[in-house]
């Protein structure tokens, strides 16, 4: 029996930051995005001995490991042992792993191979978890368990798919998922553009250093992150009511306050790209993630997509690809 597992990657409309901790706690956090069609996957064939092989197929790294070893991080294929300590396997098993994004992108793709590798032993194991089980383990795991600085909207997006305003507070997630009207599903999906700027980066940096300024009271990082949060319920609702014009706008209102959070968020490369995005056809836009490089979002006037890829990728930008997902976490059995 051949068990796999995939799980989507994600872009963040608005909120991020909102759901890095302490700010949830003190003040409530929320985040506007939407899961789309590029994947980390995951496969586990179980073997009869107590050998655990690992392969990452993006890196061409394999480790070998027992069931009755316990697994310390060292840097090298950390998010797996750590959720191998999690699930405590008392069986030996081949697991092999790839995603659609590397690690760094801004796509949330850390977080969502931690999912996948969850839902994964989930359904291997036939552990009792629900959605939220399951995105509250990959947050422990992740944040806690690693140390690894960051939010949590990225385990809850991967884990329920689709478009959703998530809450988060200090001790509770709520996932609203949203239901958007087709034709509004189908012209925002027209009117993005994904573009990769070539460059990926170490995120929890740049978090660092928002949360130092956030544990510091500084009133612009407080000021930025309370008008991100009342961005995020305006694109909603913007959304919602198909005032795409209007939801582009607040794109741009939206990552003018992301920059004050950090000094690293942008760039001097990263402000020209986007200052060409704005004067060829793009009514907002933002760097996915915690910002720093990674992946680049733009919404476009209604005529001017084609007119805008081509001007970016002028500027050594990359063009990708993509479309909405609604499903999330999967897991199946095979032959």
């Amino acid at each position: 029996m051949i068990i796999r597992s995939k799980a989507p990657l994600r872009i963040s409309f608005a909120g991020g930051g909102t759901d890095v901790p302490p700010y949830p706690e003190e003040r409530g956090g929320a985040v506007l995005s939407t899961t789309i069609n590029k994947y980390a996957y995951a496969t586990l064939i179980p073997r009869d001995d107590d050998m655990i092989n690992v392969k990452s197929l993006d890196y061409d790294i394999v480790a070998k490991y027992r069931t009755d070893e316990k697994l310390f991080y060292d840097g090298e294929l950390d998010l797996v042992k750590a959720v191998i300590n999690n699930v405590e396997a008392k069986h030996g098993l081949d697991l092999f792993m790839h995603s659609d994004a590397p690690p760094g992108s801004g796509l949330g793709s850390s977080s969502t191979v931690v999912v996948t590798l969850v839902g994964l032993f989930q359904k291997w194991l036939n552990m009792p978890l629900t959605d939220y089980d399951i995105a509250e383990l990959a947050y422990k795991i992740e944040r806690m368990d690693l140390g690894v600085r960051g939010g949590k909207q990225d385990q809850y997006a991967a884990t329920f798919g689709g478009f959703n305003y998530i809450e988060f507070h200090s001790n509770s997630t709520i996932v609203n998922p949203l239901r958007i009207k087709r034709d509004i599903l189908n012209e925002l999906e027209y009117r993005l553009l994904l573009c990769y700027t070539g460059r990926t980066r170490l995120s929890a940096n740049i978090i660092k250093e928002q949360v130092d300024k956030y544990v510091k009271k500084e009133k612009k990082s407080v000021e930025a992150l309370d008008e991100l949060k009342e961005i995020c319920i305006d694109m909603k609702n913007a959304l919602l009511q198909g005032h795409l014009h209007k939801f582009g706008e607040l794109l741009h209102q939206g990552w003018m306050n992301k920059k004050k959070l950090a000094s690293k968020i942008s760039s001097p490369e990263i402000d020209k790209l986007y200052e060409a995005a704005r004067e060829n056809g793009a009514i907002g836009g933002k760097i996915l993630g915690a910002g720093g490089g990674g992946y680049l979002l733009l919404f476009c006037e209604f005529d001017k997509k084609h007119i805008l890829a081509e001007k970016l990728e002028q500027f050594g930008g990359q063009i990708v690809d993509f479309g909405f997902d609604f499903k999330g976490l999967q897991s199946w059995g095979a032959e």
